[in-house]
């Protein structure tokens, strides 16, 4: 995948953005927008040239059918469905059929399938799209812009799921593209934030993650100390890697003068699952909220039924994320925790909530309880199976357990010396993401605002000095460590 690779850094991107550039000064917007729907589909087939027939099949048939549903209002609401239908079958057989068939112990029945890349995303994406068409909401209806909003290489891997209104406009003929020098330099910027939370502190951080998870698959019980830091390393990196992806993909476009929705807003300084699920992959819960809860009933069918929606809706995201009982256990779990939420919050007197509202000690302990059950469920996310789930989280709670020395001699920790210093490292990373600024926020990057004109970044020369440092340490391993995917890439 071009987005861990230098080729994409040094050659491909800089080469989309050169002739695109050129194609905007001389005012030609239409051949910049063909030349990104070539290059978009190039970065496709970089990975497996044959699956480019089954992305540009899903792109004309979805386009063909929501012409139909918005011209053809009398059986839109038939035509609508048989495309859902099609798109779901469709990401069924490719994610879920070998699951489904596993569990009547039929697996043999069909050979191992490859999982397209992005299949998840423009599955989703294309669903909105005839959702909306029969509603009325389609606003730009040419091909063209239609095939970027669905191909367009910097969100096409790992999103965001972007919705058709918040990018459809920026393909437009009509629409003006600026490329000032402080949108490019704004690009490269997050673009190089993004790099260094990927290859420095996510796989930085992975190794470590990934021994203790394989300890507790194996059956390995862990002192407290071990499995706290290899739980919180897994935590810090799935947080680190997304959060990476999702600066280089709004990075990337903002070369490009697109400005892509925010889809990553600080989720671990959230004070509540609520509010986590509102920060985490923001795109997707759009989604899910949108065209799955609200259109069961949301909260207009009773009490009972909004929490059996709610229920249903955090088991389905769970699925979105794999075929594995262990994705249904993540999502129930988050779930369950939305539905105590709500039920807190209902039942909550108006005199506590206030009292609540101004106690810091209130805030620290609602998200340190946040943060420690977002942590226990990605050790649900991250395990192979029910036991080594119970093995590590039974783990946590070892204190007084020392490790057998055979282990120890093959440990692998994130800082050499004792194990501490990694664990140490661990809480000062949890630390900062708590209270650091996010990449939007130090850059001034909002989501449906010019950023030409409304941005107030102006970067210093310390500011400058340290983004430099971030290039040459996240070159340096790159070089070193070689080949690495986005975690998300996989859902």
């Amino acid at each position: 995948m071009l987005f861990n690779s230098l080729e994409y850094l040094l050659i491909f991107l800089p080469l989309m953005t050169l002739v695109y550039a050129l194609f905007i000064r001389m005012g030609h917007k239409v051949a910049g927008i063909y030349w990104l729907i070539a290059g978009s589909f190039l970065f496709y087939t970089w990975w497996k040239v044959e699956y480019l027939l089954l992305l540009l099949g899903s792109i004309c048939f979805n386009y063909l059918a929501g012409q139909v549903i918005m011209k053809q209002r009398w059986y839109a609401r038939w035509v609508m469905i048989l495309g859902i239908v099609v798109n779901l079958v469709i990401l069924g057989y490719y994610k879920y059929s070998q699951f489904f068939l596993g569990i009547f112990g039929l697996e043999g029945l069909l050979e191992q399938v490859i999982l397209p890349l992005a299949i998840s995303f423009f599955t989703f994406q294309q669903i909105a799209y005839l959702v909306d068409a029969k509603q009325g909401k389609i606003e730009d209806n040419t091909f063209r812009s239609y095939v970027l909003f669905v191909a367009f290489f910097p969100q096409l891997i790992s999103g965001p799921i972007v919705h058709h209104k918040d990018v459809m406009s920026q393909f437009s003929s009509r629409h003006e593209i600026k490329l000032t020098h402080k949108i490019i330099a704004a690009g490269i910027t997050i673009i190089i934030i993004g790099l260094f939370k990927k290859v420095v502190l996510a796989d930085g951080l992975a190794p470590h993650a990934n021994w203790v998870f394989e300890l507790s698959h194996q059956g390995q019980a862990l002192s407290a100390w071990l499995a706290w830091s290899g739980s919180l390393a897994y935590t810090l990196q799935i947080y680190f890697d997304f959060s990476g992806y999702s600066d280089i993909a709004i990075g990337s476009a903002l070369l490009f003068g697109i400005q892509l929705p925010i889809n990553f807003n600080s989720p671990y300084k959230s004070r509540s699952i609520i509010a986590f699920w509102r920060r985490w992959h923001i795109t997707l819960s759009a989604f899910l909220r949108d065209y799955l809860y609200i259109q069961m009933g949301g909260n207009r069918k009773g009490v009972v039924n909004r929490y059996v929606f709610l229920m249903i809706t955090m088991l389905l995201g769970g699925m979105w994320h794999g075929a594995g009982w262990i994705y249904i256990i993540w999502g129930g779990l988050h779930g369950l925790a939305l539905v105590v939420n709500h039920l807190y919050r209902q039942q909550m007197s108006p005199g506590f909530a206030r009292v609540a509202a101004d106690s810091k000690m209130y805030d620290l302990g609602s998200w340190i309880m946040t943060f420690l059950f977002v942590n226990l469920t990605f050790i649900v996310f991250k395990s192979e199976s029910v036991g080594s789930i119970l093995t590590l989280a039974s783990s946590l709670l070892n204190f007084g357990m020392d490790l057998p020395g055979n282990i120890l001699e093959q440990a692998v920790f994130v800082i050499p010396g004792p194990g501490w210093l990694t664990l140490l490292l661990v809480l000062l990373l949890c630390v900062v993401v708590k209270t650091f600024p996010n990449t939007q926020e130090v850059m001034d990057y909002q989501q449906n605002h010019n950023y030409a004109s409304t941005s107030s970044w102006n970067p210093g020369i310390w500011f400058t000095a340290i983004i430099t440092l971030m290039v040459f340490i996240s070159l340096f391993k790159i070089i070193g460590n070689g080949y690495s995917e986005f975690i998300y890439r996989f859902f």
